[in-house]
């Protein structure tokens, strides 16, 4: 199989995953709205909580996971799928095959991973929660409107 045939088969998979995580994702969101009150007791209440709280963790990490594929797809159309983030090196055709939205060298993957766990590396990424939010709300905002308690 030519490396062009072996792209186009990564491509149409990761496309076929970002459609699924779409789907999910929306169904989700539905799922994650809050309930109308059913009259039941506190246990029920604490329940739907806890509910909430993991579909929310879920779509947390599949909204991650949807970022990673589109980034891989975006590097496809560029031509530069399959090089490190990290390094720039290659990333073995084993670990796309596996993981095709990879960005990383495994050596790259696992560095992050451990600034993660050390609390140097923050994966929050407030410039989309921001873009996603802002395609809702036409109100534009500033720094007043932003209540910060620092103490």
């Amino acid at each position: 199989m030519t490396r062009k045939d072996a792209l186009l088969r990564l491509h149409q998979r990761l496309l076929a995953k970002r459609e699924a995580l779409r789907q999910t994702l929306a169904d989700e969101m539905g799922l994650s709205e809050p309930a109308k009150t059913s009259g039941g007791d506190v246990g029920d209440e604490a329940n739907d909580g806890v509910q909430a709280e993991l579909h929310s963790q879920l779509a947390a990490l599949e909204s991650r996971e949807l970022r990673q594929i589109e980034r891989a797809i975006e590097l496809i159309r560029e031509g530069n799928y399959g090089k490190c983030e990290g390094c720039g090196g290659s990333i073995p055709i084993a670990r796309l095959t596996a993981l095709p939205y990879s960005l990383q060298c495994v050596a790259c993957a696992q560095r992050l991973e451990e600034r993660r766990a050390q609390g140097l590396e923050d994966d929050a990424d407030w410039e989309s929660a921001f873009e996603f939010e802002g395609r809702f709300n036409e109100r534009d905002i500033s720094i007043s409107d932003i209540d910060v308690d620092f103490s």
